[in-house]
């Protein structure tokens, strides 16, 4: 299901703000659901939301113009955005910034690590989404929110 929101002003007239839309996201109960954050004309954050589909998550799509607050809201350092935020798990909430690779998503699902959530930053080519070559070489870095902690390398693509 996607939504498209043009403003903020009109989310705001409806209502709406970025606290409810992430809000909406820390309601979903299974940890095989994400909803996505992203902007209405990337078609490789598109092709990410798909291949999530196809590897069994119940992907759920917000489209916004700008995704600034929402980035800032889920705690994403400035060095580590990329093109869509997401978020998935139960009890347990974690931030998918960008391009993670599902291997990367299943790992942090089953470690269950206190981190506030894992980043691809950019996108870098090969990554999920951005061709998705198996042999694509790129690092998936793990952030806690906190701005006195550097974010580690959780995920190596390409060296599994």
């Amino acid at each position: 299901m996607t939504k498209t929101i043009t403003l903020m002003s009109v989310a705001l007239a409806m209502g709406l703000s970025a606290n409810a839309t992430v809000a909406r996201a820390e309601t979903l109960d299974a940890d095989n659901q994400i909803m996505v954050f992203k902007t209405p004309w990337c078609g490789c954050c598109q092709a990410w939301v798909e291949a999530m589909e196809n590897a069994g998550y119940s992907v759920e799509t917000t489209d916004m113009e700008d995704l600034t607050t929402t980035k800032r809201q889920a705690g994403v350092p400035g060095g580590l955005e990329a093109c869509h935020t997401a978020m998935i798990g139960g009890e347990r909430k974690y931030v998918l910034e960008g391009h993670v690779p599902i291997e990367a998503v299943e790992k942090l699902m089953t470690e269950r690590p206190d981190i506030r959530g894992v980043s691809t930053p950019g996108m870098p080519m090969g990554s999920l989404g951005m061709g998705d070559d198996p042999e694509a070489n790129y690092a998936v870095y793990a952030f806690t929110g906190r701005a006195d902690e550097t974010p580690a390398v959780f995920f190596e693509a390409g060296k599994q």
